[in-house]
């Protein structure tokens, strides 16, 4: 469905867009959801490079990170049919890029092919553990929010709208959003490491607050 030439293609163009990002969104992160994705689409028999595009493109019209996301959209339709990938092939890729995120999700559960699960996965994957910890202090530095306040409750039962748009706190977001993800991967192998990478953050998440009211023990 897509070559090998295309999908070097598409690489190229997704570390363009992306290549000035300051959010946790960059080509380090592209480059490792990509390795996951590849490992998990493997294991479980997914059409190997739409896989591959559609994580390497699944950030590049994200509305969190661009100006314009309709604009982004039709850039991106446009790169697609100038490298002559076909109309079938473009279709599942923004089927898997259009629904993926943890937004979506706010308002009802999306529907992904197969592709679209591991490239989820994949994704959810790069945003818990430890690496999932630095990528959301340095979001949550990135947009002006506090690392922590006691009196602000994490919120439950959000809109995309609040989520987007309401102000919120670094350690929250893990009660939100991060503990959340072991919970709806789609994979068994992603549920392995989505559990192992959850304790992660649980403990690093109790000895922040051992270490906030310096209550924690030599």
């Amino acid at each position: 469905m897509i070559t090998d030439t295309q999908l070097t293609a598409i690489q190229n163009y997704a570390e363009q867009r992306l290549a000035q990002d300051h959010s946790g969104h960059g080509s380090d992160h592209l480059q490792r959801v990509v390795k996951l994705a590849r490992r998990l689409a493997v294991a479980e028999g997914a059409d190997l490079n739409l896989t591959l595009a559609a994580a390497w493109l699944h950030d590049v019209i994200d509305d969190k990170l661009m100006a314009d996301p309709e604009q982004a959209h039709h850039a991106l339709s446009a790169e697609l049919t100038d490298l002559a990938v076909s109309t079938a092939a473009q279709t599942a890729i923004f089927e898997i890029i259009d629904h993926m995120s943890f937004s979506k999700s706010l308002n009802g559960t999306q529907t992904l092919s197969l592709a679209g699960q591991i490239v989820q996965d994949a994704d959810r994957l790069d945003a818990i553990g430890a690496i999932g910890i630095a990528r959301a202090l340095y979001y949550s530095g990135h947009v002006g929010e506090k690392i922590y306040d006691p009196t602000v409750a994490p919120r439950e039962n959000m809109t995309k709208a609040q989520y987007r748009n309401e102000p919120g706190t670094a350690i929250n977001h893990f009660y939100e959003k991060l503990f959340k993800l072991e919970g709806v991967m789609n994979t068994s192998a992603a549920k392995q490491l989505a559990h192992q990478r959850t304790q992660v953050m649980r403990d690093f998440v109790a000895q922040f607050k051992a270490e906030w009211t310096a209550d924690d023990q030599a």
